[in-house]
C-alpha cells in the first residue's frame, strides 16, 4: 500500500480530513512518510485550517527527524501562518539553521497575513542586506493588504528590478490598485502587459464593476472578444453583476444569449446571478424561465426567486414558491426566511407569518438578526405591534437595522411618542448612531402623531448633529408633518427653501393638505409645481385638484381639471382593501 500516494491523491482532491485521517492510520500502522508526504498533510491542515492536527504534525516531524529539511521547515511556516498562528510561524523560521528563498517569501507572506506589514518590509530588507536575489513571489504577500503609499513604493521597486514583465505579478499588482481604488493605475499596467491571460481581464473587468462603470466593462469585453480572448465564467459572472447592476434590459438578454452559447447557463452561481438579474430588470417571467431550467436548484437560486417575487409586489407567488421549496432538499437559509417574511408584510398574512415564526424557531434559524428584523416588520405591517415588541425585546445585541424597524413600526402605527422614546434610548443607552433611514422613520413619527415641533427639532438636528444630508424622503416628511397639522403656508415657504429640484417631488403632501384644509390659492401653487414631473402627472393628483374645486363652488375650473383627465387618457384607479379570513387574504 502506497500511504504517500493516497495521502498526496487525496489533498490533490481537495479531501483534507481524509488526507489527515490516511496519515493517522499510517503512523498507527507502524509506517510513516516521506518529507513530501509531510508536505502534504501539512498543505491539508493549512487548507482546513486545523492548529491542532498541524501541532501534532509537527511534533511528528521532529520524532522522525524531518525538522530539518528545508522544505518540511518552509511547509510549517506556510501552514502556522494560514493557521492563524503567526508566532509559531516566526519561531520554525527563527530556528531554521538554513533558509531557502522560498522560506523567507512564506515569512514575509505569513507577516502580511496578520496585517503586520511593517515587520515584513523589515525582513525583506534583510534580504536585501544578505544580498538574496528576489524573486515575483517575494512581493506577492505585501499587494493584498499594504496601503496606496506602500503600494507605490513596492510598484517602483519591483519595475526597479525588472520584475514587472511577470504576468502573475503585474495581475496582482492591478488588484492592489483595484483594492485602493486607482482604476487609472490598474488600467495602466493592463495596457502595457504584452500578453494577457483570462485573468488579466477578469481584473479589470472587475475593477470597474466595482467602480460602477458599466459602459467600460462592455467596452473591454468587446475588445476581449475582438482579440479571440475565449470568457471564462468568473468573466460571465463580471458581466451579469454589470447587467443587474445597469438594469438594461435589452443588454441582459444580450448577454443571456451568449451565455447560453458558451455553455455555463447552468453552473452555480451563474443560474442565479442571471436570475436575479432579470429580476432586477423586472422581468419575472424570464426569470421565471431560468429558475424552472436549472437542473440543480441551490438554496440561493430559490431565494434570488422568492426575493424577485416579494419585491416585485407578487408575494403570493413568493410564498408559493417558499411551500415548494420546502419539499425539496434544499433548505432555506436566512436570506430566504427574510424574503418570504417580506412577502408577509406585502400580503397583511398575520396567520402566514405566524406560521413561518414557528418554522424558525423549530429550525434554530431565530438568532439571525435580519431574520428578526423581518419578523419586526412583518409583524408591523400585519397590525401585531404588540407581536413585533415581543420579538424586538428578545433580541439581546440589537444592530441598526432591529431598531430601526421597531422606530417604523411605532411610527406607521401612529405611536410617536413610543418611537421617540425608542430613539433616544438607541442613542442614550446602546450609543448606536441614527442613520437616514432611522430618521425618515422618526420624522413619519411625528408627521403621524402631529408632533411639529419635535419634527421641526430632529430635521436640523439629523444635518447639524450628525451630518445627515436631507433627502427627498426627509424632504416629503417635513411637508407632510407641517400640512397634516394644518401650517400649509409654513410648509409651502419650506418648499420655496429647497433644492430646486427637490420642490415638485415634494409637493404631494401639501396638495392633499389645501383640500383637508380648504387653501385653493396655494393648493394650485402646489398643483402647478407637483406637475412639472411626469411621474406626479396621475390621476389621483388631477382627482384631489377637482374634488378640492368641486368643494369650493368651482364649478368650471372642476371641469377643467376632469376634461384633463380624460384628455391625458388617464384612469381613476379603484380602492380596494384586504381582510384574512381562516389564513386566506
Amino acid at each position: 500500500m502506497d500511504w504517500n500516494l493516497m495521502i498526496r491523491n487525496s489533498v490533490k482532491q481537495g479531501f483534507f480530513t481524509r488526507a489527515l485521517q490516511i496519515y493517522s492510520s499510517m503512523v498507527r500502522s507502524g509506517f510513516h512518510g516521506s518529507e513530501f508526504a509531510f508536505l502534504f498533510v501539512l498543505k491539508a491542515c493549512a487548507k482546513l485550517p486545523s492548529l491542532g492536527d498541524l501541532k501534532k504534525l509537527h511534533s511528528h516531524t521532529l520524532l522522525t527527524g524531518f525538522q530539518s529539511h528545508v522544505f518540511v521547515q518552509t511547509a510549517l511556516i506556510d501552514a502556522y501562518s494560514k493557521c492563524r498562528c503567526l508566532r509559531s510561524a516566526r519561531l520554525v523560521f527563527d530556528e531554521m539553521p538554513l533558509r531557502s528563498l522560498v522560506s523567507w517569501n512564506s515569512i514575509i507572506s505569513a507577516h502580511c497575513r496578520d496585517f503586520h506589514i511593517d515587520q515584513s518590509f523589515a525582513i525583506l530588507s534583510r534580504m536585501q542586506l544578505l544580498g538574496l536575489e528576489l524573486s515575483p513571489t517575494t512581493f506577492l504577500g505585501f499587494l493584498p493588504v499594504c496601503s496606496l503609499p506602500q503600494g507605490l513604493s513596492i510598484h517602483c521597486y519591483i519595475t526597479k528590478l525588472g520584475l514587472d514583465d511577470d504576468l502573475p505579478l503585474a495581475n496582482s499588482i492591478m488588484s492592489m490598485y483595484i483594492r485602493l481604488s486607482q482604476i487609472d493605475g490598474a488600467l495602466s499596467i493592463f495596457d502595457s502587459l504584452l500578453q494577457k491571460s483570462i485573468v488579466s481581464w477578469t481584473i479589470i473587468l472587475g475593477g470597474y464593476l466595482s467602480s460602477g462603470d458599466a459602459a467600460k466593462v462592455f467596452t473591454l469585453f468587446n475588445q476581449m472578444r475582438r482579440r479571440c480572448v475565449v470568457p471564462d465564467s468568473v468573466v460571465f459572472v463580471n458581466l451579469l453583476s454589470c447587467c443587474k447592476l445597469s438594469g438594461n434590459f435589452l443588454l441582459s438578454m444580450s448577454v443571456h444569449s451568449l451565455l447560453l452559447k458558451s455553455g455555463f447557463h447552468q453552473k452555480d452561481p451563474i443560474d442565479n446571478l442571471v436570475t436575479a438579474m432579470y429580476v432586477d430588470c423586472k422581468d419575472l417571467v424570464s426569470a421565471r424561465r431560468v429558475f424552472d431550467d436549472a437542473d440543480e436548484k441551490s438554496v440561493f437560486l430559490w431565494t434570488s426567486m422568492i426575493s424577485g417575487y416579494a419585491q416585485l409586489g407578487h408575494p403570493r407567488e413568493a410564498l408559493h414558491l417558499f411551500n415548494m421549496m420546502l419539499r425539496t432538499a434544499s433548505k432555506p437559509s436566512e436570506p430566504t426566511l427574510a424574503a418570504v417574511l417580506s412577502a408577509c408584510a406585502e400580503m397583511g398574512s398575520l396567520r402566514t407569518g405566524e406560521e413561518i415564526e414557528q418554522y424558525i424557531f423549530l429550525n434554530d434559524l431565530g438568532s439571525d438578526l435580519r431574520v428578526q428584523t423581518s419578523l419586526i416588520h412583518m409583524f408591523c405591517k400585519c397590525g401585531s405591534i404588540k407581536k413585533a415588541q415581543a420579538v424586538f425585546e428578545r433580541i439581546p445585541r440589537k444592530d441598526l437595522a432591529v431598531w430601526s424597524a421597531m422606530i417604523n413600526g411605532y411610527a406607521m402605527h401612529g405611536m410617536g411618542k413610543e418611537a421617540l422614546n425608542l430613539f433616544h434610548q438607541m442613542q442614550n443607552e446602546e450609543r448606536i448612531k441614527p442613520d437616514s433611514v432611522v430618521f425618515t422613520s422618526v420624522l413619519l413619527a411625528c408627521s403621524h402623531s402631529g408632533m411639529v415641533e419635535d419634527g421641526l427639532k430632529y430635521f436640523r438636528s439629523m444635518e447639524r448633529e450628525f451630518g445627515i444630508e436631507p433627502s427627498i424622503e426627509h424632504y416629503s416628511c417635513l411637508v407632510d408633518l407641517l400640512g397634516r397639522a394644518g401650517y400649509v403656508e409654513l410648509a409651502m415657504k419650506t418648499i420655496e427653501k429647497m433644492p430646486a429640484q427637490v420642490q415638485a417631488r415634494v409637493s404631494a403632501p401639501v396638495l392633499s393638505a389645501c383640500f383637508k384644509h380648504q387653501n385653493l390659492e396655494l393648493g394650485e401653487m402646489a398643483a402647478k409645481m407637483l406637475f412639472k414631473l411626469k411621474k406626479a402627472r396621475s390621476s389621483g393628483n388631477f382627482v384631489l385638484m377637482n374634488n378640492m374645486y368641486t368643494s369650493m363652488g368651482k364649478w368650471r375650473e372642476a371641469e377643467k381639471a376632469r376634461r384633463l383627465i380624460d384628455g391625458k387618457g388617464l384612469v381613476k384607479e379603484p380602492g380596494w382593501s384586504q381582510i384574512e379570513i381562516d389564513a386566506v387574504v
